[in-house]
């Protein structure tokens, strides 16, 4: 009977590789931390890590994919989040408990990757970099059609012909982008602050749809 166990070498080599990428990741992240993303060269990053430019492309296209590469985690942390809730509940509910349990266990999802506070204050750097900032918003594009889709699926219905699932989602984004730039500008910027604050800018977008805002003057 022939051994269909892989060898012990390539598991190596495997193992060798993500440390690789990790240590580059990380030495980037905080590279642009301490002296920006965009005065940040691909051979410091290389430096750091004392490997080749050729080592550093094996692994990332460019500085831009290096800079998304931990949110990219939190992302897909957050849409399998998303899969995993009860069928029960209605689209911006399952959104906003997926959201709420990701960032309860994002900790948990990254943290063989980088540190927890490597990353949040990483993104406090994307929120903060025009230049990161502007392929965040072209990348939240594609995350809420992805989104779009997934809700679609869970309600049965052609995300071409009905038009909720997209407006429940562009709701969800628009106040995940709300939140994460006030969050980004606050002094806090501890996973509990920004769970706090989406949690209370979710349960406004109720009161937000409705049709009388006006405040009555107070009386003289």
């Amino acid at each position: 009977m022939t051994d269909q166990r892989p060898a012990p070498a390539a598991g190596l080599r495997e193992r060798k590789k993500r440390r690789t990428r990790d240590a580059l990741l990380r030495a980037a992240l905080l590279l642009f931390l301490s002296q920006g993303y965009e005065r940040t060269t691909v051979d410091e990053i290389t430096d750091a890590v004392e490997v080749s430019q050729r080592t550093f492309f094996r692994y990332f296209a460019n500085k831009e994919e290096v800079a998304f590469a931990v949110q990219d985690l939190v992302e897909s942390h957050f849409v399998a989040a998303l899969r995993a809730r009860p069928a029960s509940e209605a689209p911006l509910e399952a959104m906003r408990n997926a959201v709420l349990a990701a960032w309860d266990t994002v900790e948990e999802a990254i943290s063989d990757v980088v540190p927890i506070d490597l990353y949040m204050r990483g993104y406090q750097l994307i929120e903060s970099t025009p230049a990161l900032l502007a392929v965040h918003l072209r990348r939240s594009t594609e995350l809420e059609e992805e989104i779009a889709r997934l809700i679609a699926a869970r309600e049965g219905l052609d995300l071409e012909a009905d038009p909720r699932p997209r407006v429940a989602v562009a709701a969800f984004c628009g106040v995940m982008r709300v939140t994460g730039r006030l969050w980004g500008q606050g002094e806090d910027t501890s996973v509990s602050a920004i769970r706090r604050m989406t949690g209370a800018y979710l349960d406004q977008i109720g009161p937000a749809l409705a049709a009388d805002w006006r405040r009555e003057p107070a009386a003289g």
